[in-house]
């Protein structure tokens, strides 16, 4: 790989987060330089086919520098493409740490670098402190669109439990991913442009059932996507791919479901753990990834509020570290527990990268898409427990 300048701008132009998503969805390997006029040396992050695997600032190095650069609001950046070979030392997925470096920064535990810094001036308090997070993703392939629709701000453009099989891509806008609770509309997530709206199950022979409503929170401009191009694409696909995007798909829901549990205070663990012993514990360097044949597995992480259930997977679905983007969930930040009954067959983790790299950028953006909502619906989740926690 040939050292070269791939992306540079200013960094008041394009802020830090949307830098690190830009690189972390183009699956890039390279160094990401931050350079400031208030500091002597610059900050780095360095990539690893678009997973951040560690970072420096001039007092910091691993997770802390990188949380630290979110306070470099002015400056400049460059990042080069080349290979990279340094340690390992940040496991927690990319989207846990721009929603988490974001935040540090609204709540004042990272200080913001320039000539003057100001706190803001802002009441933080149960439900009206917590920031929905925008999901955007790469620039949308037109070759995919077949037509653009445009829907005006509040309208829904798909209703919870309502048939429906479209894929869209959003052009222009927001729109708000919303669940029904007996508390009242809940939004988990807000899409951005690059996003998709669907999923991979679309392309499934079954009718297909949306799991929560898609409604536009500004006025926003979608393209219709060429689902009967892209499912050819996806059949084409071996069994052991097309299980894991499924799964994948599956696990999303699932991670959605056990966010709005915790929001309603809902303590579910004791049932999706209820005769399931512990298979792997949670920070263990676990490579290998499986298929479950038979059985339940229940994946949850151990935070400082308390036990997060995140997932109930059972025959289909897979455990273990997918080889092309990092979900934030086992073994690394979570642990898996397994019936007794449950049986696993091997997946070949490299074989499913290859296959992926082959895909068209439609189809990757779209599968990689929905595990970045996973990792950032994790996030939410994790909130919620906080939240709860606090008011005990």
């Amino acid at each position: 790989m040939s050292n070269k300048v791939v992306l540079s701008g200013s960094l008041e132009f394009l802020g830090l987060g949307d830098i690190l998503q830009l690189i972390g969805s183009n699956g890039s390997s390279g160094i990401l330089r931050v350079i400031s006029k208030y500091s002597a040396e610059p900050g780095q992050v360095y990539f690893s086919k678009g997973s951040i695997i560690h970072a420096t600032s001039p007092s910091l190095s691993g997770l802390d520098a990188a949380y630290a650069l979110f306070g470099w609001a002015e400056g400049v950046f460059e990042f080069v493409e080349e290979a990279v070979s340094v340690k390992k030392t940040i496991r927690t997925s990319r989207m846990e740490i721009i929603l988490d470096g974001l935040r540090m920064v609204d709540d004042g535990v990272t200080q913001k670098m320039g000539a003057v810094s100001f706190d803001d001036n802002k009441e933080s308090s149960g439900e009206a402190s917590l920031r929905i997070p925008v999901l955007k993703g790469p620039l949308v392939d037109y070759m995919y669109v077949l037509d653009e629709e445009s829907f005006y701000q509040n309208r829904k453009i798909v209703q919870e439990n309502k048939h429906g099989s479209w894929i869209w891509a959003i052009l222009e806008g927001t729109v708000d991913i919303i669940k029904e609770t007996p508390k009242g509309p809940l939004t988990i997530i807000r899409l951005g442009p690059g996003a998709f709206i669907g999923g991979v199950t679309s392309f499934s022979f079954h009718e297909n059932v949306r799991t929560a409503t898609a409604q536009a929170a500004t006025d926003v401009q979608l393209g219709v996507l060429d689902a009967q191009r892209m499912a050819e694409e996806y059949g084409n696909c071996s069994l052991q791919f097309r299980d894991v995007a499924l799964s994948l798909d599956r696990r999303r829901n699932e991670i959605t479901e056990r966010a709005v549990d915790i929001y309603l205070k809902q303590d579910n663990l004791k049932k999706i753990t209820q005769g399931k012993k512990l298979m792997v514990r949670q920070g263990k360097k676990e490579e290998k990834l499986f298929r479950i044949d038979q059985g339940e597995v229940a994946v949850v992480r151990k935070t400082k509020a308390g036990y997060l259930p995140l997932a109930l997977l059972g025959p289909g679905d897979f455990i273990g570290p997918v080889p092309f983007y990092d979900i934030g969930h086992e073994p690394q930040l979570a642990s898996v527990f397994a019936s007794e009954d449950v049986e696993f067959s091997p997946l070949d983790a490299q074989l499913l990268l290859e296959e992926y790299d082959q895909l068209s950028s439609t189809l990757k953006n779209l599968i990689e898409g929905i595990a970045t909502s996973i990792s950032i619906t994790t996030r939410v989740a994790y909130d919620f427990l906080k939240i709860n926690a606090r008011k005990k």
